[in-house]
């Protein structure tokens, strides 16, 4: 019960502060983020024409079929979801308590821009689609952090480059 409460007042919040603009100014200067100055920058390499690409996102994007993000620890979810390129857009959703993504769940593109893509590769404008994209919760606190950069992101960073990945497009929630 007391974990539905709590799922139930973050969403009420993210709905709140969405709506209400000086209470997510608000939000946003109480929060302190982690940094870290470390963070590795690879630029690309060919034209993106000649590419291959995957999407990562942090919206808390997965299949249906998928166990859904962990929304009852207070410090996030920090393992990741494999996405099959071939998923229909309809057998996606979003477990995530901490934005309002009523519109992404209307339209997974918003957030997640499979549908795009294919159409790029289409006509030409990518070099291909990656065979997996991944699902992240975005919303990683605490020791979660550690967890998140030393275990599910060199992972999945791994599984990237293993399947030849040219270029990656992340998409927050």
């Amino acid at each position: 019960m007391m974990g539905s409460m709590t799922r139930l007042k973050n969403r009420l919040i993210a709905r709140v502060i969405t709506r209400v603009p000086s209470l997510a100014k608000g939000f946003i200067e109480a929060y302190k983020p982690w940094e870290n100055r470390d963070v590795p920058w690879a630029p690309v390499r060919k034209p993106l024409a000649d590419s291959v690409v995957a999407l990562v996102t942090t919206a808390g994007v997965h299949p249906k079929g998928q166990k859904a993000f962990d929304m009852h620890d207070k410090n996030g979810d920090h393992t990741y979801r494999e996405i099959d390129a071939k998923v229909p857009v309809q057998d996606l959703m979003i477990t995530h308590d901490y934005y309002d993504h009523a519109d992404a769940d209307k339209d997974i593109d918003i957030v997640f821009p499979l549908s795009r893509i294919r159409e790029f590769a289409a006509e030409g404008l990518i070099g291909g689609i990656a065979r997996t994209h991944y699902g992240f919760m975005g919303h990683i606190t605490g020791p979660h952090i550690f967890s998140l950069m030393h275990e599910s992101a060199p992972k999945v960073a791994a599984r990237l480059h293993r399947d030849k990945v040219d270029c990656v497009l992340l998409t927050p929630g």
